[in-house]
């Protein structure tokens, strides 16, 4: 089984990137499983959204503790947040950022670090306002490219059926994602 953390804020679309990642795996004929976990529920406040992905039935249904992919869409959620917590030891963290994976490197002290800028992507596309951005698609893109789990055709299908909005530019984001994220530690 493959399990997969998110980590953003109120407002910036975890919990759906979670579950269109989920309906992306189902595309592919994977079984599926996605949830939320919410502290304080407002905008802003921090989010951790789950999902797990495996070739046979998924009777698990309590949170992720040793995730196999962490995603951060809000960089100021490592210094918040300890994001690595329970991460396997050849797991990978993608992040939402403009820092390359050496800069993070340093702050996080792990090898396997993904970056990309999903901010600058979502504001291209248009994707909630300059202000406050909706980057959730854009790293699912990314996150296509990093895991090599799941197409990057199939996430923009899943998302073109799932986005609550947009749908065309949240998959031209993913699809720009994929191509800018910057993976280090392979």
């Amino acid at each position: 089984m493959i399990e997969i953390r998110f980590h953003g804020r109120g407002g910036q679309g975890s919990v759906i990137a979670s579950k269109i990642l989920a309906k992306a795996f189902f595309m592919e004929g994977k079984y599926v499983s996605a949830f939320p976990y919410f502290g304080v529920e407002r905008r802003g406040a921090p989010v951790t959204a789950f999902t797990r992905v495996d070739e046979r039935p998924i009777r698990a249904k309590y949170q992720i503790y040793e995730p196999d992919y962490v995603i951060v869409l809000d960089p100021s959620l490592l210094k918040a947040v300890d994001v690595l917590k329970g991460l396997k030891k050849d797991g990978w963290v993608l992040i939402n950022t403009i820092k390359t994976p050496e800069e993070i490197k340093k702050e996080l002290n792990h090898d396997k670090i993904a970056t990309v800028d999903a901010t600058s992507i979502a504001i291209k596309h248009h994707l909630g306002s300059q202000a406050a951005p909706i980057v959730n698609t854009a790293i699912l893109g990314a996150f296509s490219k990093v895991s090599g789990l799941v197409k990057i055709e199939t996430v923009m299908n899943a998302i073109r059926e799932s986005a609550p909005a947009k749908q065309e530019e949240n998959a031209l984001a993913a699809k720009d994602a994929y191509d800018a994220t910057i993976m280090g530690g392979e």
